[in-house]
């Protein structure tokens, strides 16, 4: 049987950890058969007993491996480290909260094995019991990114996914420090097949993405894929040029006619906040661009290591 890598990326996981060593084990070993595998524990700069119980893991089970980054550096790092680092003919990612159920992992290899894909995503039959405002959102954002974006990432798209090496190894390739990684998973293309699938409930702890992680994280994806941005606001820029002509035309024309009249400051002062906040607006896409840019001329490392379970080359 083929190496199977299982990379999960942990930020503050010390309640889930064990339950899900159970669970993966479980899986991989009675459902599946399987002696030939790992299971990489990224720990992202976790703040509370998550390094000491997959250390334990590790020592107690030689299946168990971890890589231990030197700070925080957030989930899309923590993914790249873990995908780096795996050695499986088949590589999956997922959750360590069990959100990703474990139980499609035999479903993910059985389609694997017919040689017909090199990678099997999986996306979400519903949104659970997530907020209708948030559940709006998403789907709205996902709309708005297939449309910008030249790739169809698909609503309800999930990082939980199987990749063959060759799929596993275009990810790694692709070394962007600002990363959005479901849209990186669509850009390299290859053989996909959908596995929609049932999410559970946090088995313990709460969810790391708040709203406002989230819209940056949505932010990210728009400026990573796209430049659609800054052609609209060269569009709306446009626009208010016309708009001014034609307002200085008609202006001209009225003092002609009627005669220079005192009246409509308001109007003015209104036009001219609305089109100040426009350029700011415009200001500020144009700043995210260059703010990507300024950090990937920098060529800083995605992550950083810390420690180890083994050494890799």
């Amino acid at each position: 049987m083929e190496k199977i890598s299982i990379v999960v990326p942990c930020y503050n996981e010390e309640d889930a950890l064990e339950i899900f060593y159970h669970d993966i084990t479980r899986v991989l070993k009675d459902e599946m058969q399987c002696e030939n595998y790992e299971v990489i524990f990224v720990n992202d700069g976790s703040k509370d007993m998550t390094q000491d119980i997959i250390e334990k893991l590790s020592a107690e089970d030689s299946h168990i491996e971890f890589v231990s980054l030197s700070r925080n550096f957030g989930k899309e790092s923590a993914m790249y480290a873990g995908l780096k680092y795996a050695e499986g003919d088949y590589t999956v990612i997922m959750d360590a909260d069990l959100q990703h159920p474990p139980k499609y992992i035999p479903e993910m290899y059985k389609k694997m094995q017919t040689g017909m894909f090199d990678m099997i995503a999986t996306r979400r039959k519903d949104r659970g019991n997530e907020s209708k405002i948030r559940s709006l959102c998403s789907e709205c954002f996902y709309k708005f990114m297939n449309k910008i974006s030249g790739i169809n990432m698909g609503n309800n798209a999930m990082d939980y996914r199987m990749f063959s090496k060759k799929a596993k190894d275009a990810v790694v390739n692709m070394t962007e420090y600002n990363r959005f990684s479901k849209g990186i998973f669509e850009w390299i293309g290859f053989r996909t097949y959908w596995l929609e699938i049932e999410i559970n409930d946090r088995v313990a702890g709460e969810s790391k993405w708040s709203f406002r992680k989230l819209m940056a994280y949505s932010i990210e994806g728009c400026v990573a894929f796209s430049t659609i941005p800054l052609y609209l606001s060269s569009i709306m820029g446009l626009i208010f040029c016309v708009l001014a002509c034609v307002m200085i035309i008609a202006m001209v024309i009225e003092a002609i006619v009627s005669g220079i009249s005192g009246t409509g400051y308001a109007t003015m002062i209104c036009l001219m906040l609305l089109i100040g906040g426009i350029q700011l607006f415009c200001i500020g896409i144009l700043g995210q661009y260059l703010a990507k840019d300024y950090l990937e001329n920098k060529k800083r490392p995605i992550f950083l290591v810390q420690d180890t379970s083994k050494d890799y080359i």
